[in-house]
């Protein structure tokens, strides 16, 4: 499904130039649930990016499909990222002056798709993370933990082939993170591929697998 090989990322500034990620080799089966597990600043958000196709190596190939990303300048990397990926972000990141349902619709609006039909699949993705009743709402009406299933809906709304989280109960109590992972298992065992990045190794156990980062390359 995704496939990284020998990729390294390099950050540079005019003063610094800090190594996020060295030689990393990994394959990402298709319905395969992959959690990502490492300290803080070793690369696992890095590396996650690289995965959706919101960074760029600096050296080393990806491949989606069995497809290589030969340009990341091309329109085809971003309508690619914008069918194959969803992502849930630990902050939500949602419009706070629109209605949740027109959150959920957003990316949507960039595909070639009747207004009425983004609306109905913004509807299901909604009903699907438990939140039919408060399509209305405005995200500052909700708990972080109804945020963060509006969050999963907006990312799963294109119906994704695989699901990218960043810490996504990182935010939320116990039993709101409960219920994310909830969602999250449901997907996978619907046949969602997830790569989730967490610091919390009870999450990260209810995966098929864990890679683990430290200072930017896997460890066993």
């Amino acid at each position: 499904m995704i496939r990284l090989h020998q990729v390294s990322k390099t950050y540079r500034t005019d003063k610094v130039e800090t190594l996020a990620l060295k030689d990393i080799d990994l394959h990402i089966a298709k319905a395969e649930f992959v959690s990502i597990m490492g300290p803080s600043g070793c690369g696992k958000s890095t590396l996650l990016n690289l995965i959706g196709l919101l960074d760029v190596p600096g050296s080393g190939t990806i491949a989606v499909g069995g497809q290589p990303v030969a340009s990341y300048q091309d329109k085809h990397v971003a309508q690619l990222r914008n069918t194959t990926f969803g992502f849930i972000f630990q902050s939500f990141h949602l419009i706070n002056d629109l209605r949740v349902i027109d959150n959920v619709e957003l990316p949507l609006l960039y595909r070639d798709l009747p207004a009425k039909r983004r609306r109905r699949m913004a509807r299901e993705a909604m009903e699907k993370v438990g939140l039919g009743a408060r399509m209305d709402h405005y995200p500052n009406q909700l708990s972080g933990g109804q945020q963060q299933r509006v969050a999963i809906a907006r990312a799963i709304v294109g119906q994704p082939q695989v699901l990218l989280a960043d810490e996504p109960t990182g935010n939320l109590d116990s039993q709101m993170g409960r219920e994310v992972m909830d969602i999250l298992l449901q997907l996978h065992r619907e046949g969602t591929t997830v790569v989730m990045v967490t610091h919390n190794e009870h999450d990260a156990h209810l995966a098929s697998r864990i890679v683990r980062v430290f200072d930017g390359q896997l460890v066993a």
